[in-house]
């Protein structure tokens, strides 16, 4: 039996405005078990946003039960919360999130600063070896202002990926992108999943969802759908199919 990653049972997050409860999460409940790769997708006010936050730890729920990697969210601290966050999740944003000016060796490595047991040469170590995987192992020392956006975001897949985190979670990943460096990093995610990663995409583009295993569609706070994708596309495929720039 797969190992569950992801547990949420009776999930609720109430926000006060003004006078006013806002329900942006209802009763959601769903496991995600090791080596899913997942869409989570909803229009702006669905509650994806909230979810987010919660499955990043960012934040917590008002009622219902989160275990990450079989620990108990809820009732830890901000700070036992953002250990826990920084050793199980591997964040990629839409804006990157790098550190400019910065090697890309150097943005591999902040994951692996507030980790003590990690020497200075180890952290750089597993900085190269994970931009090495993601196919960046000739820009080691380019900064990231003398980076595309698809290098920029592979730089931040790498540093999602330098913890061996539980899950990877993906906040629009691919949402700055043109269409063809688009499919380069979703090429890049599937060949993470295929190596038996754990992987959350959270996108407002529903393309995306034939790309992965299983799509989890929000509506009003509440999971609409959850169901498991039978026949995955190749993003390698769709990749080789897209016109050449020089083409356009």
């Amino acid at each position: 039996m797969s190992k569950k990653i992801i547990e949420l049972v009776n999930i609720k997050r109430d926000f006060q405005v003004g006078i006013e409860t806002v329900h942006a999460l209802r009763d959601i409940s769903f496991t995600i078990t090791e080596g899913e790769f997942v869409t989570i997708m909803g229009t702006s006010g669905s509650g994806k946003s909230t979810l987010l936050n919660t499955l990043g730890c960012l934040d917590t729920p008002t009622s219902g039960e989160y275990l990450l990697d079989g620990i108990p969210v809820k009732t830890m601290s901000k700070s036992e919360r953002a250990v826990l966050r920084n050793r199980k999740i591997g964040f990629v944003f839409q804006s990157y999130n790098l550190l400019p000016k910065t090697t890309a060796i150097e943005n591999v490595e902040l994951p692996l600063m507030y980790n003590a047991s990690v020497s200075a040469s180890e952290r750089k170590q597993r900085a190269i070896q994970a931009l090495e995987d993601v196919g960046l192992g000739d820009r080691l020392q380019h900064k990231s202002n003398q980076m595309s956006g698809g290098q920029m975001q592979r730089v931040a897949i790498a540093r999602a990926l330098v913890n061996n985190p539980a899950v990877i979670l993906a906040d629009e990943a691919t949402g700055n992108l043109d269409t063809r460096t688009s499919f380069e990093i979703l090429v890049l995610f599937q060949k993470l999943h295929a190596e038996g990663r754990t992987i959350i995409f959270v996108t407002h583009n529903p393309e995306i969802a034939q790309y992965t295993s299983r799509n989890i569609v929000l509506r009003d706070g509440r999971v609409k759908e959850d169901t498991v994708n039978n026949k995955i596309y190749s993003a390698a495929e769709t990749l080789a199919g897209l016109p050449l720039p020089e083409e356009l």
